[in-house]
């Protein structure tokens, strides 16, 4: 582990900032322990020679004081910027994976993910509160206080010189082994988080096949791996801790008796023996605490791994991306930018709105070609496995895809999927909220009228706006469910009637009767000059099809 990844300034500001005030914190911690350890050693060889120590007194006193509200200041500046620092983490990892797109987060777990953002981030609190102040005191006052030592009696010093290096050695080798035990407990409590979400989401199917008491006993297994990984962990801490004490208490002690012989041989003042004998144990205290520290930083730098892993694929994704975008005619630069649909629907519209897909193949599933205009439905229909779904898939960038498919000219692997499409899958994908929220999902000033008409369209006419519902949608049967997806396709297909409108099997749970409706619905859309495509197994779609793209079938 890196004392501090590069990366964490680069994508947390807060983390800057942070570094530069601990830096200053510390400067002046070297200064008032220098200070303290002068006026307490005056204090005492003043009152052993009978002197008046007042004033010592007072400014011992003083300084106390100040060095504990340097440490109180160290740890609230510590707290808000790893709260600062999780929250800037967060929206960098959530702007991340907007980037990379479904297609990549298709490929990951999505639990581990959450698991990362949330616990995983939280834990930065060790890292930024007690980690980074006492490596930077390492890095600032362990250098002084020796220098200090030295001037004053250079065989103590030379004595911390000889001893200090040893203690690093011993915490690089003992944290060699710590971080791949620390990883593996990482690594199982998102095995955890992540199997136990799979068996919460699946529950009914399991009990229905008897098969709940097994995945409840693979939860306890992983949960006892976890349990020993921490414990593991522990140990390695423990072992850390006492290396670590051990080093320094020997190296203070070989001071300490250097000192008391040369006190008592007259070599030395007890005025500079006693001054240095304080110095000694301040020199050692950061690189200690750094070690004690580095196990309880470690579970949120694993984290921020984890983050940066992501940020990083993101932006060589961003990267690419810029690379194989130009600037069009107009002085638009398309590719790349996740910016206002409405100002790319303007340009498109200058430059035409075809649809343009040239033999798309999705891993090996046969090619595809289709032109799609606006003013036409275009059915595409074959049997299950035929690369329906995947086709949409590859055209909203959740699947990769060799071929070519074009937008207004444009390849749509550069071109953000929310500017050009408006979609609705089999799985409807509703959240918990109104039906209205779920309509105008993504809009930030959401329409009633548009949401009423959208609902109007896609046949849910009867379903309230202001219903709420509850996780998944919870509350609507299947067919509703499906005709709310519609809608909120539809609804953003209004907001700008450029977009390409993609429906993927809508159908599947209507009756013939509201299937009828939604058919006249989707005709008199593409009437008025809309773009749609229409993936569908029921042979009605054909009545209002201007083309159909037959997949499977051998020519």
């Amino acid at each position: 582990m890196k004392p501090v990844d590069p990366r964490l300034l680069r994508y947390a500001g807060a983390a800057r900032v942070f570094l530069a005030a601990s830096a200053l914190i510390g400067v002046i911690q070297t200064v008032v322990t220098i200070a303290f350890a002068w006026l307490l050693t005056d204090a005492i060889t003043g009152a052993i020679a009978g002197r008046d120590v007042t004033a010592s007194l007072l400014w011992l006193l003083v300084t106390a004081l100040l060095r504990g509200l340097l440490i109180a200041a160290s740890d609230a500046a510590g707290t808000r910027a790893a709260a600062k620092t999780g929250m800037q983490l967060r929206a960098a990892l959530v702007a991340a994976v907007g980037k990379l797109g479904p297609g990549w987060l298709a490929q990951r777990n999505q639990t581990e993910l959450a698991v990362t953002a949330g616990h995983g981030l939280e834990a930065l609190d060790a890292y930024f509160a007690r980690y980074i102040p006492q490596l930077v005191l390492t890095v600032i006052a362990t250098p002084v206080l020796v220098a200090v030592m030295w001037w004053q009696d250079w065989p103590s010093g030379l004595t911390a010189v000889i001893t200090l290096p040893l203690i690093p050695l011993f915490l690089i080798l003992i944290g060699m082994a710590t971080r791949t035990v620390q990883t593996r407990q990482w690594q199982t409590l998102q095995h955890l988080a992540a199997r136990f979400a799979d068996t919460v989401q699946g529950l009914s199917t399991l009990r229905l096949f008897g098969r709940d008491r097994r995945a409840a006993d693979r939860i306890e297994v992983t949960a006892d791996k976890y349990r020993r990984e921490t414990m593991k962990v522990l140990r390695f801490s423990f072992l850390s801790g006492f290396a670590m004490e051990l080093l320094a208490s020997i190296a203070v002690a070989l001071i300490a008796v250097s000192v008391g012989f040369r006190l008592l041989s007259g070599d030395l003042t007890l005025e500079v023996g006693l001054f240095v004998l304080l110095l000694a144990p301040e020199a050692f205290l950061p690189i200690r605490q750094v070690g004690v520290q580095f196990h309880a930083a470690a579970e949120g730098v694993a984290a921020t791994e984890d983050v940066f892993d992501v940020l990083d694929a993101a932006g060589d994704r961003a990267a690419s991306v810029n690379d194989s975008s130009e600037p069009s005619g107009d002085g638009v630069t398309r590719g790349g930018t996740a910016g206002d649909g409405h100002a790319l629907e303007e340009s498109f519209t200058a430059t035409g709105r075809d649809l343009v897909v040239d033999r798309l193949r999705v891993r090996d599933l046969p090619p595809i070609s289709f032109t799609a205009e606006p003013g036409t439905i275009t059915v595409i229909e074959g049997p299950s496995g035929a690369g329906k779904s995947s086709l949409l898939a590859a055209l909203r960038g959740a699947a990769d895809f060799e071929g070519t498919a074009a937008f207004a000219g444009e390849d749509v692997r550069v071109l953000p999927p929310a500017a050009w499409l408006a979609w609705a899958g089999q799985a409807p994908g509703l959240t918990r909220g109104t039906v209205a929220a779920n309509v105008a999902l993504g809009d930030p000033a959401p329409d009633g009228h548009g949401i009423r008409a959208a609902l109007d369209d896609a046949c849910a006419e009867t379903i309230d706006p202001d219903r709420e519902l509850g996780v998944q949608g919870a509350g609507l049967s299947g067919g509703q469910a499906q005709r709310v997806a519609v809608a909120r396709a539809l609804y953003r297909h209004a907001s700008a009637p450029g977009r390409v409108l993609a429906l993927d099997e809508p159908s599947s749970a209507l009756d013939g009767e509201t299937e009828a409706r939604l058919w006249r619905s989707l005709r008199e859309r593409a009437d008025a000059g809309a773009t749609i495509l229409l993936v569908s197994h029921r042979r009605t779609a054909r009545e209002i099809a201007d083309q159909v793209v037959a997949l499977g079938v051998s020519a």
